[in-house]
């Protein structure tokens, strides 16, 4: 199975997306931003299951022993800036592994119908490493292959797992034909999307709830004038 919902067997999770739902909940940034990271630790943990292990030898105060250990780390990666908090859960669990960053974000038009624009990116090489993509809320899917899109110029990975806390059923049917050989993790899978392509019943703006409302998106770029100074 190609695609596994964290909260269909009733744990902790339930709860944690409970919260991250609940409008008189919500609005504690810390404890959202919290429920965040949480989801991304218990997805980090399941997908530490899938990946290839390596046996070494370790010295115990009392004798040797052979054990296994994750044998590639992988490569963690997000889009800002609402993926932020999801990618430090599961950074807090891979705690050894690389990590890359894509600035993407909708812009709408007049008419309200809205394009990709993707301003940043920065990562490591992933060829042959597992590579997991972050992103929160996972709607039409349209950021989120973009995303991915520009992360495979840096390789070809190992293994593709995406994190979602909340995904809509068109977006995870549109991840699943564009990547059959991904791993999606979500909490929750909602039915519906809105005209404007927001998840409901959903939760809101993941990033504005973790971080604070945004007046529009922009980007500057501000060049450095510097002087290396060197010994003679």
């Amino acid at each position: 199975m190609n695609t596994v919902v964290l909260s269909d067997q009733f744990s902790l999770v339930n709860s944690w997306i409970n919260e991250l739902r609940n409008v008189e909940i919500q609005h504690d940034r810390l404890r959202f931003r919290r429920n965040m990271e949480r989801i991304g630790e218990i997805a980090a943990f399941e997908i530490s299951k899938d990946l290839e292990q390596k046996e070494i030898e370790i010295q115990t105060p009392l004798d040797k022993i052979k054990v296994q250990e994750i044998a590639i780390q992988p490569v963690i990666t997000t889009i800002l800036r609402a993926g932020v908090p999801l990618f430090q859960g599961i950074l807090n669990y891979f705690d050894k592994a690389d990590c890359g960053f894509v600035a993407a974000y909708r812009k709408h038009d007049a008419n309200d119908y809205f394009s990709i624009k993707q301003d940043y990116l920065t990562c490591p090489n992933i060829d042959g490493r597992p590579l997991i993509v972050a992103d929160p809320m996972l709607a039409t899917g349209a950021s989120l292959i973009e995303a991915i899109k520009d992360l495979l110029t840096n390789g070809n990975p190992s293994q593709l797992h995406i994190v979602a806390a909340i995904a809509s059923k068109q977006g995870v049917e549109t991840i699943e034909k564009a990547y059959p050989d991904a791993k999606i993790w979500v909490g929750a899978i909602d039915e519906q999307l809105t005209s404007r392509g927001y998840i409901t019943p959903g939760l809101g703006d993941a990033g504005d709830l973790s971080y604070g409302e945004k007046l529009f998106h922009t980007i500057r770029f501000r060049i450095l004038n510097f002087t290396i100074f060197t010994d003679t």
